[in-house]
């Protein structure tokens, strides 16, 4: 799996994506511009020691990121009012998983470009717009992996 950061502004939410990343041996793809910079303290906190175990690249900007995919790529993005719930999808090893910045979410002509494949995560409070980043991927990627079956899992102590 991949997880696609469009433009992160908060240095503790990059860093904790990481770690999951990290956790989960998912790809991430972190594209610029970044709302700070690669020696901020509170990135590297988060992630903690985990990132010497992360698999991502650093993008300049989207069509750099774009072009150098597959025509086959299989991108989902994950913004609120999407037309289908992040559940009502099958997953496959490889998809990306694409998230916009925490302040603006994904660019709206992105997002009409591909309709279908545009998901949300239900909101339940009208007055709540949405979660945190970090939340947010972490309950689309482990819906994906809960789908392809948890491959890869470490066993637990004993099994």
């Amino acid at each position: 799996m991949n997880v696609v950061l469009l433009e992160p502004e908060i240095p503790p939410n990059t860093g904790n994506i990481a770690r999951l990343c990290a956790a989960t041996r998912t790809r991430l793809h972190l594209i610029e511009p970044l709302g700070f910079r690669w020696d901020e303290p509170t990135l590297r906190r988060a992630g903690l020691d985990y990132w010497e175990h992360l698999d991502w690249r650093l993008w300049p900007d989207w069509p750099t990121f774009r072009a150098a995919l597959p025509p086959d790529a299989r991108l989902w993005f994950i913004e609120a009012g999407g037309p289908r719930r992040y559940t009502e999808v099958r997953y496959a090893p490889g998809d990306y998983l694409v998230f916009g910045r925490e302040t603006a979410g994904l660019p709206p002509q992105l997002l009409h470009e591909h309709p279908d494949r545009w998901l949300r995560l239900p909101m339940f409070h009208p007055g709540v717009r949405s979660l945190n980043l970090a939340n947010c991927v972490a309950v689309v990627l482990y819906e994906a992996l809960r789908q392809l079956g948890f491959q890869g899992e470490v066993a637990p102590p004993g099994d």
